[in-house]
């Protein structure tokens, strides 16, 4: 049994086992710091230990009744300073507003210092970040977001250079530059930033009416749980997230991003509570994170065709490993606003249970000649109840002219700036138990095919009692159940080894489809 060690801070770290288990490992293990147990029957592949000393060497094992297997040293990070935000005034009765006293301690706080949030309640508005600094919470810390929404500050979609040449972004909505508000933590151009530790950011939504009228825009857009704008190199490791006003954790044009070991949870009827919305980022990291929400459990996206002609700003070099998604629309979703293209991503051992679909890709004419996917990666997976394992549709139907016949027609439409582009997807390795709507389900457009889709040592089988539904969201189309492989408009299509069970009429329904491979 072997582990490496994934990110350390100065107070912990976060270590994954080397194997090709799904999510959890095959044997229960303890962790050893020092010699000292810390974590008995551990079962998942990823682990966190927190309360450690700054600037200080550890070993650390893992072993099966007490027979050691694997060994570790590293040392911690240096930390100049650790500021109490009691210290600082902040009650954490869950009643006071302790906004302005937790804001002053993250500002006052230096380059390698630590903002430490104890045991409490912190009821806040948003906190902004700052560079160069940790913010740890304690295992019963929470900070509580208010559900007043005058005390969340605006961010402006856009602002006019002086020199009116240019504009300055800060809000964004659904993939355009839209004022909106605030986030409970917002991090605006800032770098080298852990929060870490067992304690929790809630949102508080279910207390308030952030889920009631979402069409309408009241005050401003919104406000995420976690919004960070054109950052760099920013961990999260270990807390709690749940009750997302809307989209829970939303990179936004930053890179080196880390989410690790932690949990994220909304309840499934809320709106538009996506986990985690990578957007138009670079280098980004998804490992031991489980997610059960209201919407995709993952989704990423480069904006919609504003933002995606102006800056080409792919979302590429995704790793999700050892995850679970729970309930939600989708599992790991590309799109659908994705004008600046997605590429490189990889998504392995990782659980997907009662999701709507697996895989979902979501685009329609009209994202632009820039929205590119390209090298998506699935590979030792396994599904659960989940509807429809495989989505790849070119005819989503959502935004106000998602269901004009300009997106919904089938005939093949003139190539030109509006059109998209899929390449390369492959699926390897993977269960899909008990699926009930489709197997898998990838329409392209006529006059933009899907590339190449590569399916190998597949296995599919339905749930007895499977009720009827729409495998994607595009007009026209009936309710099915148990129906199983269907592909139009694809270049390539192939599959190895690839065994269904259980299904109604036919196994494949294949059409206008360049070459088929079975093996």
């Amino acid at each position: 049994m072997e582990f490496k060690i994934i990110q350390k801070t100065c107070r912990s770290f976060t270590a994954e086992l080397v194997n090709q288990d799904i999510y959890f490992s095959k044997e229960s293990y303890n962790v050893y710091l020092n010699g000292a147990c810390v974590i008995e029957n551990e079962t998942k592949n990823v682990f966190s230990v927190y309360g450690l000393n700054p600037n200080t060497e550890y070993e650390v094992a893992i072993g099966i009744e007490k027979e050691m297997h694997a060994a570790h040293k590293f040392t911690t990070d240096t930390e100049l300073v650790r500021l109490n935000v009691k210290k600082f005034g902040a009650v954490g009765d869950g009643e006071a507003d302790d906004t302005s006293m937790l804001q002053a301690t993250i500002l006052a706080c230096p380059d390698h210092g630590t903002v430490y949030i104890p045991e409490g309640t912190y009821l806040t508005g948003p906190l902004f970040l700052k560079s160069h600094i940790t913010i740890e919470l304690d295992e019963n810390a929470i900070l509580l977001g208010t559900t007043d929404r005058n005390k969340y500050p605006i961010l402006p979609g856009y602002t006019l250079h002086t020199d009116e040449q240019d504009e300055y972004y800060l809000g964004s909505w659904e993939g355009n530059p839209l004022t909106s508000m605030a986030s409970l933590i917002t991090g605006i151009n800032v770098e080298d930033v852990r929060i870490i530790g067992k304690g929790t950011l809630e949102g508080n939504a279910h207390n308030g009416d952030w889920w009631i009228d979402v069409k309408n825009k009241k005050r401003a857009w919104r406000p995420r749980m976690l919004f960070l704008n054109n950052c760099k190199n920013i961990v999260l490791q270990g807390v709690r997230v749940q009750n997302s006003p809307s989209w829970t954790m939303h990179p936004y044009f930053s890179e080196d991003i880390k989410f690790l070991d932690m949990e994220i949870t909304n309840p499934y009827n809320s709106h538009n509570t996506d986990g985690i919305d990578p957007e138009s980022c670079t280098n980004v990291d998804i490992i031991g994170v489980k997610i059960s929400v209201g919407d995709d459990c993952i989704a990423i996206k480069s904006g919609k065709l504003f933002m995606g002609k102006k800056f080409k700003k792919p979302s590429e070099n995704f790793t999700i490993r050892n995850c679970i998604m729970e309930k939600g629309h989708g599992s790991v979703v590309v799109g659908s606003e994705i004008a600046g293209g997605v590429r490189n991503i990889n998504v392995s051992q990782c659980l997907f249970r009662e999701t709507d679909r697996g895989l979902r890709i979501k685009t329609r004419r009209g994202r632009g000649k820039d929205s590119i996917l390209d090298q998506i990666h699935f590979s030792n997976i396994e599904m659960d109840g989940v509807l429809t394992p495989f989505v790849i549709n070119m005819y989503y139907f959502c935004d106000p002219d998602g269901k004009s016949e300009y997106v919904w027609s089938k005939e093949a439409l003139p190539v030109d700036d509006m059109t998209p582009a899929i390449k390369q997807l492959t699926f390897t390795d993977i269960v899909c138990h008990n699926a009930e709507v489709a197997a898998s389900f990838f329409y392209g457009l006529p006059e933009s095919p899907i590339e190449e889709v590569k399916l190998e040592n597949i296995r599919f089988d339905f749930k007895e009692d499977a009720k009827a539904g729409e495998p994607a969201m595009m007009s026209y189309l009936d309710p099915v159940k148990k129906m199983g492989i269907f592909a139009r408009h694809v270049n390539k299509l192939t599959l190895d080894n690839v065994k269904l069970a259980g299904f109604e009429g036919k196994e494949k329904d294949i059409e206008s489809v360049a070459c088929v491979i079975e093996k």
